[in-house]
């Protein structure tokens, strides 16, 4: 008789697979404890350490990650990149802002968020008071999607691993998800970001805000409704305060 899984177990599983090549590629012969029951998919004790070195204090430099993942054939889509898309801003950034995946004008570029939803992103960021490269950005995935589909499970846990290691390298204060799959990704919640977004949730101690993506606030521009941006703006005070920053006063025009 055969059993179908539910997508979050088959998550899971194809997770674990991606974590066990990770390990026999770091050298690893053993596999670590980790945490069981309610963890989010990519608990901090689940990250391969070196001999000797404790997980919590060792430190991996974004440079040495970009360098494991360049040649990555985990799933299909390295075989068709352009180029690696692995993320841009501060390795010491108070404030990291995740994403889904790059679209075709990041993959030509190799960087994240550069056409027309980074602009919006870009929008955001400078009305906190804030430049690009004061944070840090990524995405969940690091290899262009074709015609811009849904990510497959296995795709997700190939690639998480790797947005693991940069969340651990670079040790936000607070994480932004930009939409569902990031937030799904990191928290393991499946509930629609309308339901997520305007509250912190933890993630593994870093207080992590769901929100709009920038594409969805792009469609929505372009349908003339801005409430969303102002749900976002919403959002991103609450990130202001709890860094401690400034929140620029804002006039919500109709």
């Amino acid at each position: 008789m055969s059993v179908t899984q539910s997508p979050t177990a088959s998550l899971c599983t194809a997770s674990l697979k991606a974590y066990l090549q990770a390990l026999q590629e770091s050298g690893m012969d053993g596999i670590p404890v980790t945490v069981a029951g309610g963890a989010p998919l990519l608990p901090e004790a689940a990250l391969p350490a070196a001999p000797g070195i404790s997980a919590k204090n060792q430190h991996e430099s974004l440079e040495k990650i970009r360098k494991d993942l360049q040649s990555c054939q985990r799933c299909g889509l390295g075989k068709k990149k352009k180029n690696l898309v692995f993320g841009a801003g501060a390795s010491n950034a108070r404030l990291l802002f995740i994403g889904e995946g790059p679209e075709a004008e990041e993959d030509t570029k190799g960087e994240p968020f550069v056409g027309e939803a980074g602009g919006i992103l870009t929008r955001v960021i400078t009305a906190m008071g804030l430049k690009r490269e004061d944070i840090y950005i990524c995405n969940v995935m690091k290899c262009c999607l074709p015609e811009n589909r849904d990510l497959e499970t296995e795709e997700i846990a190939a690639c998480a691993p790797f947005l693991l290691r940069q969340i651990r390298s670079i040790h936000p204060e607070v994480i932004v998800a930009l939409g569902k799959c990031a937030a799904d990704t990191l928290l393991n919640i499946k509930e629609p970001i309308s339901k997520l977004r305007g509250k912190f949730h933890d993630y593994n101690g870093i207080p992590l805000m769901p929100t709009y993506p920038p594409s969805y606030l792009l469609q929505q521009q372009k349908q003339g409704n801005l409430t969303s941006f102002w749900d976002v703006w919403d959002d991103m005070t609450q990130v202001l305060r709890l860094l401690k920053l400034p929140v620029p006063e804002k006039s919500r025009k109709k």
